[in-house]
């Protein structure tokens, strides 16, 4: 059902040098799922607890979510993709910085 995770335009990997998906503080994240399959399917993000987005996506289509926050840090979130009797969810990484990096 999920096809691929995209952080800020780039595909998620785990294994990926967090810097690269980094935002500074009051800067947009994207977070999006490809979906492939049939009906419709269920997606929501949270973020400690929190629910970032939810929406409802036609399948083939795109669950879309845009996010900020006001402080530095790092979070966990939990994207969740449910449909046709599936249930998708992986953790992501969310790295805010104080400050856009200069170099």
């Amino acid at each position: 059902m999920v096809k691929l995770v995209k952080l800020n335009n780039l595909q998620y990997n785990v294994n990926r040098d967090p810097n690269a998906y980094r935002r500074s503080v009051n800067k947009d994240f994207r977070l999006q799922a490809l979906l492939d399959g049939t009906g419709t399917a269920k997606g929501v993000f949270t973020i400690d607890g929190e629910k970032k987005c939810e929406s409802t996506v036609t399948l083939p289509g795109t669950f879309e979510c845009k996010f900020k926050f006001p402080k530095a840090g790092t979070r966990m979130g939990e994207l969740t993709i449910e449909g046709n009797g599936q249930t998708y969810t992986q953790n992501i990484r969310i790295d805010v910085t104080e400050h856009d990096w200069i170099g």
